[in-house]
């Protein structure tokens, strides 16, 4: 039973050890490195501070064969420990140093850290990609003259190493895009002459600096496709014609509703000094008694005006029926 749990104690003992002291590692980097660059006592250290003495020590391996002899293994503990990706970072070193593209190790783990697929954006500064402006369907311009003009471009862009640590993503330069390439065709006097030359619109474009504050250089912008869409201008015509059609007809009417108006208010007023006349004519008798009682009026006077009226009632109807003969003679000459 002593013998047992002796055994056990020696096993776990040299699990132990050999976790603790990776001698098959340390013997790797002797081979790799030679004796001195990595020793047994940075390994065991490793292991005490929870770092992966693998990654690191195949990073030194792998960036020392690739000419990158300032790599230690403190710099890629210091990256490990503060979360970042130590075999990212070393192979986008390691393609960048192929590439002769500028990467200081401190940009490279500022990068990685940011969030920003490093080895991505080696790449992309290598083999720049196209992007699509839109994305999805057409930006719609209209020039001058109201024609409507629908424009899809392809922007050409490799990555700006320096600006990824807070610059601007492959949206921003898109919607940059657009803005530019609308603002260029509204500045067009005629639709006819952004189709005869577009690369006048990627010219002018590319001139604004639209890259300024991305993660991206732009390198070329391309018109893929532009088709000409609907007439805004006359549709916008149409819809004021209408529009002042419509306020015509309201002021019409209310002209026509003050004309109304006022003709009754004629008719009103009509009818108000007729009634003032009958009060009037009513109220003679009435003088005409009360002169009778006062003796300014005698039977002569009220006699002789009574002969007056009669006189100009017979003159009325002798000028109405000369009137009238007048306006029949024609008719029977016709007959």
């Amino acid at each position: 039973m002593v013998s047992y749990v002796m055994l056990v104690f020696i096993l776990l003992f040299i699990l132990l050890f050999f976790y603790f002291v990776p001698l098959g590692l340390w013997i790797q980097a002797v081979v790799s490195l030679g004796v001195g660059r990595i020793t047994i006592i940075d390994l065991i250290r490793m292991r005490l501070r929870k770092i992966a003495p693998r990654l690191v020590v195949d990073g030194v391996i792998n960036s020392h064969k690739s000419g990158l002899n300032n790599i230690t293994t403190d710099m890629l503990e210091t990256h490990y420990l503060a979360g970042g990706a130590v075999p990212n970072i070393v192979s986008a070193l390691i393609a960048a140093a192929k590439a002769n593209i500028p990467l200081p190790f401190e940009t490279a783990t500022a990068i990685d850290l940011a969030g920003r697929d490093i080895n991505a954006a080696v790449e992309t500064s290598v083999n720049p990609k196209v992007i699509d402006a839109p994305r999805d369907g057409y930006l719609s311009a209209v020039a001058k003259d109201g024609i409507e003009l629908k424009a899809r471009a392809r922007v050409t862009v490799r990555t700006n190493i320096p600006g990824l640590v807070g610059g601007a993503t492959d949206d921003t330069i898109i919607a940059r895009v657009g803005e530019g390439i609308v603002s260029a065709i509204g500045s067009s006097s005629k639709y006819q002459a952004v189709l005869e030359n577009p690369d006048n619109i990627s010219r002018a474009v590319l001139q604004k600096g639209l890259d300024a504050g991305t993660a991206f250089e732009i390198l070329s912008i391309d018109i893929a496709d532009l088709d000409v869409g609907k007439n805004v201008g006359a549709k916008l015509q149409i819809d004021q014609a209408e529009a002042d059609l419509r306020i015509a007809q309201a002021e019409a009417e209310t002209r026509r509703a003050m004309a109304v108006a006022e003709e009754q208010e004629m008719i009103a007023r009509v009818q108000q000094m007729r009634a003032k006349v009958v009060e009037a004519e009513s109220e003679v008798p009435i003088a005409m008694s009360q002169a009778f009682r006062e003796g300014k009026l005698g039977v002569f006077d009220y006699y002789n005006m009574r002969n007056i009226e009669a006189d100009t009632g017979m003159r009325d109807s002798i000028a109405g029926s000369k009137e009238s003969d007048s306006t029949s003679q024609p008719g029977s000459e016709d007959n």
